[in-house]
């Protein structure tokens, strides 16, 4: 819970009632702080344009000047993205360090996503999730908030293919966080549009904000469709300050996603 800047006899009731003294130093001596969080299908760095351009990816994440940033489809040391390292490569165009998590082997190195964060990252894990046509993971990490003792945790997700699968993927990941008491950011390529079985299952337990118009994120050169979202879990711990898709029609075949929040 955040303070706000209250007589100190009402802080004193409600930190005797219910508030940790972490917290309550923090509501006397802070304003609230912002979290930035982009989530982009990169297309393995592979444009509209047919161009395999991992700068123009860069560019796009260093102008929106994100905290924390969930990739999909990332390749590391595969022959058709030239044996690059692709997370390494955007961490260092973007300043930010990396995670990666794999789905599988491919074309001599590994396929997946990844993480970036300006954040402190304390530890990472790659879960593995229910498979269908291709392999399927989930990339954790745990991060320190500026400025505060607190932490939280940002998972990027590429869900694949089926209804089915989706949604037992969704399953499998809400099983692995049902008891985490620390707040979960999820941001990644749902694959499922709105009012879908697997939204509606995702919904019950995060807070997806409304990206407003334009809202489609897929394909980027003429969206259509509304595939790509980014969710706070409890919703009461965050205030949502922007939630939009960024209008980007080449370096993917995504559009990537912007939701800024207080906490």
């Amino acid at each position: 819970m955040r303070l706000t800047r209250e007589p100190w006899i009402v802080k004193t009731s409600l930190c005797v009632l219910a508030l940790s003294a972490t917290a309550c130093t923090r509501g006397e001596t802070n304003t609230p702080q912002t979290l930035r969080v982009l989530a982009y299908n990169i297309h393995h760095g592979a444009g509209l344009d047919g161009e395999l351009n991992l700068e123009r990816i860069a560019s796009v994440i260093n102008d929106v000047a994100p905290d924390v940033v969930a990739l999909q489809e990332v390749d590391s040391s595969v022959t058709r993205t030239n044996g690059v390292d692709q997370a390494s490569v955007l961490a260092t165009m973007t300043g930010m360090r990396s995670v990666f998590g794999h789905f599988m082997d491919f074309q001599g190195g590994r396929y997946g996503m990844a993480l970036l964060s300006r954040l402190p990252i304390l530890e990472s894990t790659n879960h593995r999730l229910p498979e269908g046509e291709e392999p399927r993971t989930a990339v954790a990490a745990r991060l320190r908030l500026p400025d505060t003792d607190d932490e939280v945790v940002v998972i990027g997700i590429h869900f694949y293919r089926s209804e089915e699968e989706r949604l037992a993927q969704a399953q499998a990941l809400l099983d692995i966080y049902e008891s985490e008491e620390t707040p979960v950011i999820l941001a990644g390529d749902f694959n499922s549009t709105p009012g879908s079985p697997v939204m509606n299952f995702i919904t019950q337990q995060w807070m997806v904000p409304d990206k407003g118009e334009g809202h489609f994120s897929f394909p980027a050169d003429e969206p259509a469709r509304e595939i790509d979202f980014i969710g706070v879990r409890p919703a009461d711990r965050f205030t949502v300050v922007e939630s939009r898709v960024i209008p980007e029609l080449v370096a993917s075949d995504h559009r990537p996603v912007l939701l800024v929040v207080e906490y």
